[in-house]
């Protein structure tokens, strides 16, 4: 049987010497998305998009038979637990795309988030969250009130504080994936942050994506400002940021950080650069087909494409070299991959 994608010499060269013996033999990977094909929207080519579009040219579905091969492609020796949610699919699939986690969840033994509506009230989403046996809730800020403008997009659009008192009164998990442009510098974001930080005490709070702080010039003020917190988790999903990561364990330190995928978009073969703020995924010519529409992809060729490996390695490594400027020790690692995530976990 073919298997899933291919693992080129580059990919087990960089495995072996960079990150086998560094990584932690139990990994939980608290960020991961798994949906079917016949979940996702129809495009509408005269439509506004709220999203990027590149995620969707490395898969167009990943039901949980393909998260588990990820595993076994890319972490030889290694034991990897995912917290698995739906993705942003059609909002009339949302109910079956939840209903398919769920299900799956059970039949795995993965823990898992409801991938929650804005449109539902604070019963609403008690009742599917237990119905579902979720242990919290993920949501999108494609899913705020479609007269708003994406700039100017809010976390309480599309979390509303009624939800935030259900999962508060409940101590469950919400996976937090912040709008607007400013990304994690934006001063709502960041008030919005605190406030969710200091009136919903009993939530589990994890910012995705270290507040979607790509480059070092999305990070501002944030982490002065951020100091203060005691509560909040960030995952480092999806970025390969050195830089931000190191400022983020200096920040919070390593009990608050927590490995995170986004698979399956980690599948992409790339290497990320920053120029003046704006993130561009370098990728081999023509693997992901037509990549002009997009600001940030660039197509490379010869021995630069010949030499790029998985966005999950380059993502790992980054994290391992601001973990060494930072001097983690080797259990400081194992709680980044493994314990924080077990601790949030638990019942």
């Amino acid at each position: 049987m073919k298997p899933l994608f291919e693992v080129k010499e580059v990919d087990r060269e960089f495995y072996e010497k960079r990150l086998r013996d560094w990584l932690p033999e139990k990994i939980i990977d608290i960020h991961t998305h798994v949906w079917l094909k016949s979940f996702n929207k129809r495009k509408d080519p005269g439509a506004k998009s709220r999203t990027v579009s590149w995620p969707s040219m490395v898969a167009d579905q990943n039901p949980v038979e393909h998260l588990a091969e990820t595993y076994k492609l890319m972490f030889p020796g290694k034991s990897v637990t995912p917290l698995m949610f739906t993705s942003l699919v059609s909002e009339n699939k949302l109910d079956e795309a939840n209903d398919y986690v769920a299900r799956t969840s059970l039949e795995n033994n993965f823990p898992a988030l409801i991938f929650s509506h804005p449109r539902w009230d604070g019963n609403e989403l008690l009742r599917r969250i237990r119905k579902g046996g979720f242990l919290g809730a993920k949501s999108y800020l494609s899913l705020a009130p479609p007269y708003l403008p994406a700039k100017e997009i809010r976390i309480f659009d599309f979390f509303p504080r009624h939800q935030l008192e259900v999962l508060n009164k409940h101590g469950m998990l919400m996976m937090l994936h912040i709008p607007r442009d400013g990304r994690l510098r934006d001063p709502v974001n960041l008030g919005q942050m605190l406030e969710i930080e200091e009136r919903y005490r009993n939530i589990r709070l994890i910012i995705a994506h270290v507040g979607r702080a790509y480059c070092p010039e999305d990070v501002g003020d944030a982490f002065k400002v951020l100091a203060k917190t005691r509560n909040m988790c960030f995952d480092f999903s999806a970025s390969t940021n050195a830089e931000v990561f190191r400022q983020l364990l200096e920040t919070v330190g390593p009990k608050r950080v927590l490995y995170g995928s986004d698979l399956p978009i980690l599948r992409m073969r790339t290497r990320r650069i920053c120029e003046s703020g704006f993130y561009v995924n370098l990728v081999p010519k023509g693997l992901y087909g037509d990549v002009s529409g997009d600001r940030h992809m660039r197509e490379v060729s010869g021995q630069e494409a010949e030499r790029l490996t998985f966005f999950m390695y380059e993502e790992l490594d980054a994290f391992r070299r601001a973990a060494h400027a930072v001097k983690l020790s080797a259990r400081d690692v194992e709680d980044v991959f493994c314990n924080n995530a077990r601790r949030l976990l638990a019942p």
